[in-house]
């Protein structure tokens, strides 16, 4: 049988450990933050990304980060890079150089060809008098007292600590742009993410069918209606605009109260003042309206005009919910 080996208490102390060193990151921000910031957003060029090992992972993350965030960025490996994907860096690019000791022989050599270059180096390091710390043009502080590693050797808490400094630089871009909602949406068209911030009723409800009767239309026309469209509603309208609502709830509550309904009429058991969208408003909206009433459709409008359904199962047809 394995033992645990105190897993719960281990992994607690790993948060604790990499918690600790990320709040002490922040009175480590210094002047060449706010410079390296200013710099990347006066540049005209692109940002390229890079280191080694480890570091190169967290590289390519930044990359990711930036370039969703509307900061165009590239990531370029420290090894590959001086193996000919120097190629990579243009004349306006700003260079952001991630190591933890800043010592590494890639670095050593990456630093004098970027320098010839004439571009701006940012450095991300742990070690601020290291080759890397003493010739950038900025340089950011990472260090961290001790890795989470019980060895102090594998990189944990260090990596942690590189990426919450790009996160930072790249959120301050993101503030300096005026970067929007709707300018996320734009990086963000595919998936769940970017359906929240895109998609409106508009394009679900002309899906559907939209069931529709008039407030003088006999009962059993209306429950075939509802029956036929499947939605399990339809709108009751007069002169295209919407009068009402009928749900297969108050026909079910129709049948319980009346034996004879043969005489009844739409306009003898609607809802009236239905809740309504306008059928450019965001589907998650639409989804937040229908929550808070307690409703699992919103009828929609066009113009001031009935234009169709939108049902709580289309949005999680959607992957909105």
């Amino acid at each position: 049988m394995i033992k645990n080996k105190n897993i719960l208490k281990t992994a607690k102390e790993t948060i604790l450990i990499e918690a600790d060193a990320i709040k002490q990151l922040a009175d480590l921000v210094s002047e060449d933050f706010e410079k390296a910031v200013m710099c990347i957003y006066q540049s005209k060029g692109r940002v390229i990304v890079t280191g080694i090992g480890k570091s190169a992972n967290i590289a390519s993350k930044i990359v990711a980060t930036m370039n969703s965030t509307g900061t165009p960025a590239v990531f370029m490996h420290a090894a590959d890079a001086i193996h000919g994907d120097l190629g990579n860096i243009q004349k306006n690019d700003v260079v952001i150089c991630i190591s933890k000791s800043g010592n590494t022989p890639e670095i050593k050599v990456l630093l004098p060809l970027i320098k010839n270059y004439g571009n701006k180096i940012i450095a991300i390091t742990g070690n601020e008098t290291s080759f890397l710390g003493e010739h950038a043009d900025f340089t950011l502080s990472s260090y961290v007292e001790k890795e989470a590693c019980p060895n102090n050797l594998a990189p944990t808490t260090s990596t942690t600590a590189q990426l919450v400094i790009g996160d930072a630089l790249a959120i301050c871009l993101l503030n300096l742009k005026d970067f929007s909602s709707k300018d996320f949406a734009r990086y963000h068209p595919g998936g769940t993410l970017g359906k929240k911030l895109y998609l409106r009723v508009s394009e679900i409800a002309e899906k559907n069918e939209a069931p529709k009767v008039e407030k003088d239309t006999p009962i059993k026309d209306v429950i075939v209606e509802i029956s036929k469209k499947r939605l399990g509603t339809t709108a009751v309208t007069e002169n295209d605009q919407i009068a009402g609502i009928i749900t297969d709830g108050d026909i079910r509550r129709m049948l319980e109260n009346s034996t004879d309904i043969s005489t009844l009429k739409a306009s003898d058991i609607m809802s009236k003042d239905p809740v309504s969208v306008s059928a450019d408003t965001m589907a998650v909206n639409a989804l937040d309206i229908m929550q808070k009433k307690n409703i699992t459709q919103v009828l929609v409008t066009r113009d001031g005009k009935y234009a169709g359904v939108v049902h709580f199962h289309d949005l999680l047809k959607e992957g909105i919910i």
